[in-house]
């Protein structure tokens, strides 16, 4: 969906928002913390900011509304773990925050999406180098955006790089458009082939989410509590950005 530029600006007003949002909530993270807390801080910001969580509430067929404004994903979940359930973060552990916004009022919200990766106190050189070459692998991703190519070349050059050092990258969830919605078309896959899949045109905005793991890139799915975990149990990592595609380029909104 082309966005207008009143709706571009609200975008980048909101990106900044949320960009701010889980800076304060990664140097929160630390041994000790439980997801609870992190939950209550990321709702309190969001709420000071004038904003609205676009996760809270959210239905998918199959799961329960999701209960929360934040997923903390620990070790080897690899998305959607639930805030609300009160774990300790330990030392050693690693934990994806993805938040979500409703930013504006009226006839004029636009929504963003962004998630990070952080350690918790002392990590493996495995866990650090995972979540480097996740944080690495979308920016290898957005390098590539502007007018004219295709969800594939993105893919490609995520999916490049991750598999170049020996991960795995997720298949069975994408990225995907944002702006007007929560999700909306095109899905953005993090693996694929140059010069296929949808074309990317300039006034888009898309949420690019490498999903990275340190073995096998199959997961399983835990509807019930909507969290998703690797198949062998493995590290996952998780890095996404709200971005404008421009007529030479891009612009990264979170």
């Amino acid at each position: 969906m082309i966005k207008t530029e009143e709706e571009i600006e609200a975008m980048r007003a909101g990106g900044r928002v949320l960009r701010e949002i889980l800076k304060t909530l990664e140097k929160e993270t630390k041994p000790g913390v439980t997801t609870e807390e992190l939950e209550k801080m990321a709702e309190r910001m969001i709420i000071d900011s004038g904003s609205q969580s676009s996760f809270k509430g959210y239905k998918v067929s199959g799961c329960p509304p999701f209960p929360g404004v934040l997923c903390t994903s620990i070790n080897d979940e690899v998305v959607h773990g639930v805030s609300v359930p009160s774990r300790e973060l330990k030392d050693g552990d690693i934990v994806g925050l993805d938040c979500g916004l409703i930013y504006g009022s009226g006839n004029l919200r636009v929504y963003l999406d962004s998630a990070i990766t952080v350690p918790v106190g002392g990590i493996s050189k495995e866990a650090r180098n995972l979540i480097s070459v996740t944080r690495d692998s979308l920016h290898e991703g957005i390098k590539t955006i502007r007018d004219g190519i295709t969800t594939g070349d993105l893919g490609f050059a995520i999916q490049s790089y991750v598999e170049s050092f020996g991960f795995g990258v997720v298949r069975e969830l994408v990225g995907h458009g944002v702006g007007r919605a929560v999700h909306e078309p095109p899905q953005v896959p993090n693996y694929g082939s140059p010069k296929e899949g949808d074309i990317l045109r300039a006034g888009m905005t898309i949420a690019v989410e490498p999903m990275v793991t340190l073995g096998d890139w199959r997961l399983n799915f835990h509807k019930k509590s909507w969290k998703v975990v690797t198949s062998d149990g493995s590290l996952s990592a998780h890095f996404e950005h709200t971005v404008l595609v421009t007529e030479d380029g891009y612009e990264i909104l979170t």
